[in-house]
């Protein structure tokens, strides 16, 4: 189903609770309203669409990928770079790394760890600030 986008920077600025195996549905709604908003948007995590828990949905080089429970293990390259955000308005600086190395589960909740470079490393950070409650 796709969800109305999430606009409160309070609900926003949230930590995420951790996902579980019941948080599968919210996993087929974001992959549903990111397939939506597809020409604007490249990565959402779960709070914005209303829903406080830790699930990022993005473009991995043309494919839509989950994460239940990403972390940043490891990270190295920074750089500056522009965002913006549907959430918010406008775009904003913020520092990025080039390379990072994620721990996640996948839709069966199997534990994975991936190193991500470049522009699907940086939509990756992005979404993982959503879900720490960081908004750029």
């Amino acid at each position: 189903m796709i969800r109305e986008i999430c606009k409160d920077k309070a609900f926003l600025a949230q930590r995420a609770e951790t996902a579980t195996a019941d948080d599968l549905p919210v996993a087929e709604d974001l992959l549903d309203t990111l397939t939506y908003h597809r020409e604007g948007c490249v990565g959402m995590a779960a709070n914005m669409i209303g829903v406080n828990k830790r699930i990022i949905a993005f473009d991995n080089e043309g494919t839509c990928m989950v994460m239940f429970n990403p972390e940043i293990l490891k990270k190295s390259g920074p750089y500056a770079a522009e965002e913006g955000c549907l959430s918010l308005d406008g775009v904003r600086s913020t520092k990025r790394w080039q390379s990072i190395k994620v721990r996640w589960q996948n839709e069966k909740f199997q534990e994975r760890i991936k190193t991500f470079t470049g522009w699907t490393a940086q939509i990756i950070q992005h979404e993982i600030d959503h879900c720490g409650g960081i908004l750029i």
